[in-house]
């Protein structure tokens, strides 16, 4: 399933843990088809703790006609493993594929950190191994990798995922449409031209969203804290306020011509769909 002309539309879904979860997960993605995701993305746990869940979800999105990419990260894994995921990836006809550094599982050492030990070295293995035959997604950080040292360190990591080969980005999630209009012209200022398209976050739950924004370095402005704190454990108010403030920075960016929207759905259809209804349906 593809979107109409003009900005691209993605989901990010992740694998259900157990039979009742993916019930659930068919039928949100069902409800979000309306959006007409041009594909639908699908994660892959740390160190490939959810390989087969990946795979098995990735035919789910295809089997309700949705173009799909597993997520494929290169920490923990040698050479072996991705060149047989890959080949498991062609064999099912995938096309596109989100390739990612991805996290050390808890309670393995750096010696366990695979063959490959950076995003570019990944995209470089699979350009080398299926040469054009994967659309290649990375990550970009609008706000800086929580690893990084520095904004300029991060631009040099991202511009090496790109000269190795990649197709298009992503973005982590951020509340500051500047931040990702800097990033984007820092980037193309060295020569970027592929599309580097925004992650978008939903906002329905304050600890969980302040927990992941720490994780990930995502900035939660403080105006944003502040009003999520004040709202306490008032779920529907905090819904609300979240699908406002997201659809405004959405807004934000499609006036500004960007070439599409990432959501990270956490596999919640109505938080999404509050957020498109808001963007074309007001």
């Amino acid at each position: 399933m593809t979107s109409q002309a003009g900005p691209a539309f993605s989901l990010e879904f992740f694998p259900p843990r157990d039979e009742a979860a993916s019930a659930r997960l068919i039928e949100g993605a069902k409800q979000m088809l309306v959006i007409e995701p041009h594909y639908v993305s699908v994660t892959f746990g740390a160190g490939g703790s959810t390989r087969e869940g990946t795979l098995d979800t990735v035919r789910m999105m295809r089997g309700l006609g949705c173009d799909a990419a597993p997520h494929l990260s290169c920490i923990g894994a040698s050479h072996d493993d991705l060149r047989a995921l890959l080949q498991r990836y062609r064999d099912e006809g995938v096309r596109r594929i989100v390739a990612l550094r991805g996290d050390m599982p808890s309670g393995m050492g750096a010696d366990a950190a695979g063959a490959l030990r950076h995003a570019n070295d990944l995209v470089e293995f699979i350009r080398r191994e299926t040469g054009d035959w994967f659309h290649i997604e990375v990550a970009a950080y609008p706000e800086m990798h929580p690893q990084a040292a520095g904004p300029e360190q991060d631009l040099n990591n991202f511009v090496r995922k790109v000269q190795a080969g990649a197709n298009s980005a992503i973005t982590q999630y951020f509340f500051n449409a500047d931040a990702y209009f800097d990033f984007v012209d820092r980037a193309q200022a060295r020569g970027v031209n592929i599309p580097i398209v925004p992650g978008i976050m939903p906002i329905t739950n304050h600890n969980q969203l302040m927990r992941f924004s720490e994780m990930c370095g995502a900035e939660v402005p403080r105006w944003i804290r502040l009003r999520l704190a004040e709202m306490g454990d008032d779920k529907d108010s905090i819904r609300a306020f979240g699908a406002d403030v997201v659809t405004d920075l959405c807004q934000t960016l499609l006036d500004n011509d960007v070439p599409g929207l990432h959501f990270y759905t956490l596999n919640n259809a109505e938080a999404t769909l509050a957020i498109w209804r808001g963007l074309f349906e007001s």
